[in-house]
């Protein structure tokens, strides 16, 4: 093993120099490996490409207590979760059901919001290959040492992605073909989709269901334009540019984009982590209902025209890798506009692939890191989900920050072992790390 000492680190801190107390803290993605468009890379420095990763940004790390009473409380949140997802429910029934848990005697459950839901994802999982039939190398994308989770049971004809939790957040819009539809997130593979609640093989889709009660603030922005191109979310301490990129860009040219931006008399700016970027998200707009990008109006979105050549809005990437099973070739995304995907339309005999909105504008996927999206002229996977690669970006800073002098002792493998990317436990701990 080999140690690496850092002299400094950095935490975020209130106006008065003491560690801030929010109503809405994004928890870290918990991404402790930096990687390039195909492979885990040792931790680039600030000259180096591939600079700004979320990995070289620490924020409220994860931190759960087993309460030994089928209860789990996040130290970061505030929220208490049910530990037990229990058999998967229909979403009527999980709606009904808060209403009548009583685990350890508490008669204030709730079905989580997507935006307390998301606060659980980790982004350390990897995520199964499209035919993938063993669990043994994977890792979810929630702490399975403290939840009870299981992959889908393929004994029953379900794919081992099929671990689709519940949120209480309806799509303002339709999926599919007209489809009723909840967002809700995939802990298998590591995303959030809209899901159609009647399923289209016949009958109601069913979930798995966390309970969650405690801080009814969670999720809730507190926005202020400042009049200088930025918005601040008092809410969640972050600092985000107003407007965004107006052009599309690879995930590289992302990363670069934002680590050497100068806005707004500040240049610590960075392309925000996943979750972050969720935070702003407005779930209340799309662009059927509200002909808007899903996101408040206080932010400045550029149109563009889709796939279909329909007035839309863009994609956004973040700063984390999505790891697959055996490549980490893609990025996270946010679709801010519709999530549109390639289905063969059932209401015609020619077999033709007709373009919908299939997970909903608010849903968080990823594309290629880099490449030619023609080579995807029907998209890919399941829903034939649309590839771009060149999306938009809008970039945060996390506001008042001040070194300390922390030192702080991290333990990492050899670098030789930098690119086994499926190990049980990450090979580079956050060297070169800034705590925001």
């Amino acid at each position: 093993m080999m140690t690496v000492s850092l002299l400094t680190a950095f935490v975020a801190l209130g106006a008065q120099g003491e560690p801030s107390n929010l109503p809405y803290p994004i928890v870290d993605t918990g991404q402790v490996i930096t990687y390039s468009d195909h492979a885990a890379i040792p931790f680039p420095k600030k000259s180096e490409p591939y600079f700004g990763q979320d990995a070289q940004y620490v924020a409220n790390e994860p931190s759960y207590r087993d309460n030994g009473d089928g209860t789990v409380s996040d130290l970061v949140t505030g929220l208490m979760w049910t530990q037990d997802p229990g058999v998967k429910k229909t979403y009527d029934d999980a709606l009904a059901g808060a209403g009548r848990c009583r685990v350890a005697n508490h008669q204030d459950w709730r079905l989580p919001t997507i935006k307390d839901l998301y606060s659980l994802i980790q982004l350390n999982g990897v995520d199964p290959g499209p035919s993938s039939q063993d669990t043994s190398k994977l890792r979810p994308f929630i702490d399975s040492a403290v939840f009870k989770f299981q992959y889908g049971d393929t004994s029953k004809g379900e794919r081992i992605i099929d671990s689709q939790f519940a949120s209480s957040t309806k799509y303002v819009s339709t999926t599919m073909h007209g489809s009723q539809t909840v967002f809700g997130v995939n802990f298998a593979d590591g995303r959030i989709k809209g899901y159609p609640i009647q399923s289209p093989r016949g009958g109601k889709k069913k979930f798995y269901v966390l309970y969650v009660r405690g801080n009814p603030d969670y999720g809730v922005n507190n926005l202020r334009d400042n009049s200088d191109g930025t918005v601040s979310d008092l809410a969640t301490g972050l600092t985000w540019m107003k407007t965004d990129s107006g052009e599309g860009m690879n995930w590289p040219t992302a990363l670069a984009y934002a680590e050497n931006l100068k806005f707004a008399e500040h240049d610590d700016w960075r392309l925000p982590s996943a979750k972050e970027l969720q935070s702003i998200v407005d779930y209340t707009r799309s662009p059927d209902t509200t002909q808007s990008a899903a996101i408040s109006v206080i932010f400045e979105s550029t149109a563009i025209k889709n796939e279909a050549e329909k007035n839309d809005f863009a994609q956004y990437w973040s700063s984390s890798t999505h790891v697959g099973e055996r490549r980490s070739d893609t990025a996270v995304y946010f679709a801010f506009g519709r999530s549109l995907g390639w289905m063969t339309d059932r209401r015609s005999r020619s077999g033709k692939k007709i373009l919908m909105d299939v997970h909903g504008a608010g849903s968080q996927r990823s594309d290629p890191k880099v490449g030619d999206a023609s080579r995807f002229p029907y998209g890919r996977g399941p829903q034939g989900d649309v590839i771009r690669i060149e999306n938009m970006v809008r970039c945060v800073r996390s506001g008042v920050l001040e070194s300390t002098p922390t030192k702080i002792e991290v333990e990492t493998e050899p670098e030789a072992n930098v690119e086994t990317e499926s190990d049980a436990e990450p090979l580079i701990k956050k060297p070169n790390i800034v705590f925001i």
